[in-house]
């Protein structure tokens, strides 16, 4: 149902960075960037980072990246905490989603709360 999601960023060199390194471990990579632009994906770009360009405070994001299997979602965590983020949740089931909902969240560089997530059973 979603072809893209564009994520308006106070600072997308600095939020490039996070997303590079924790998008990695998923597949995901930078394919296109403009001045002040980046979209990334596995095949084409279907997740953006953009400048902020509205005033006031910014509502906070969730967003869940798929990952194949439980040893990503792992990675996933291990490169946010390289990359400086904050922890919300560290990897582990989630019972109360279904029985074998594994992920971890972080925040991003804006205050995002930013999933990895793996449906498959151990």
């Amino acid at each position: 149902m979603i072809d893209h999601l564009s994520v308006q960023v106070r600072d997308v060199p600095s939020s490039a960075a996070f997303y590079d390194a924790v998008l990695a471990p998923l597949g995901g990579r930078r394919l296109l960037e403009f001045p002040n632009v980046v979209g990334y994906g596995r095949d084409r770009p279907d997740f953006w980072l953009g400048p902020t360009e509205t005033r006031g405070e910014a509502r906070e994001l969730h967003l869940a990246f798929t990952a194949d299997d439980r040893a990503t979602v792992e990675a996933f965590h291990d490169a946010a905490i390289k990359a400086g983020a904050e922890v919300l949740h560290a990897p582990r089931i989630w019972p109360e989603y279904h029985p074998t909902y594994f992920a971890a969240f972080v925040r991003d560089p804006d205050g995002n709360n930013i999933e990895a997530v793996c449906h498959a059973p151990q």
